[in-house]
Formats: structure tokens, sequence, C-alpha cells
């Protein structure tokens, strides 16, 4: 990324970034949310292999938290003040197996190799 993008977009340099960054947190928090939960394995399959790597114990707090947010927001309701203090939104538990999982599907391309995994239509 070019300077000049990362200027933008850096909450430290950016007061517009920081000021979305906020809100951003915000939403999540009422929801128990983390930032790493809005990925969608459906959308792209590096994510749905970096999910299947991860431990167990990390997809079911997933899970978890995103049926809580379903629930909550079918109810029309928030978390609870207290537990939106203690939730976290930008601390990411997916970031570092995605990153491995597109570097490797990377080097596979670059040496010419069958891809792990394809889209295919039912």
């Amino acid at each position: 990324m070019s300077s000049f993008l990362q200027k933008i977009v850096d909450p430290k340099k950016n007061p517009l970034a920081k000021m979305h960054m906020k809100a951003v947190s915000t939403r999540l928090r009422r929801y128990g949310l983390r930032y790493d939960d809005l990925y969608d394995p459906y959308y792209d399959l590096d994510i749905k292999e970096a999910l299947n790597r991860l431990p167990r114990e990390i997809v079911d707090a997933r899970h978890q938290r995103l049926k809580r947010a379903i629930d909550l927001s079918m109810k029309h309701q928030y978390l609870a003040e207290d537990l939106q203090a203690k939730q976290t939104p930008f601390r990411s538990y997916l970031q570092d197996m995605l990153a491995l999982v597109k570097s490797e599907r990377a080097e596979r391309e670059a040496l010419g190799a069958l891809p792990l995994y394809q889209r295919t239509l039912p």
C-alpha cells in the first residue's frame, strides 16, 4: 500500500479514520462482536480454510458471538453496559491464519500447483 493510502486509513494519522474506527468499535461492542467475526466464509474460500485451521474453541466462541448478536438484533436490544465495557472488538484471532493461508495459496500459484480448493456450483 502506498504511503498516501496508509496516511488516509491509519487512525493515528487521520482524524476521520479515527472517528470511523470508534464508530465501528461502538457498533461491534453493542452486539458483543469482534471485527474478525464479520468475515464471511462463504464469500472467500481463504477465510473458510483459515477458520478450518483454527482451534475448535476459537471457532466455537466465534459462533456463540454471532448467535448472541443475531438474537440481540432480533429482539431490538443491545448487550448490557457492563458487558459492552469488557468487549475487545479489534482483538484479532483470524488475521494471522488468514495471512498464512493467503501466502500458501500465492506460493502454490507461483509454483504452478493445483489449488487446494476451488469454488464449485451445486
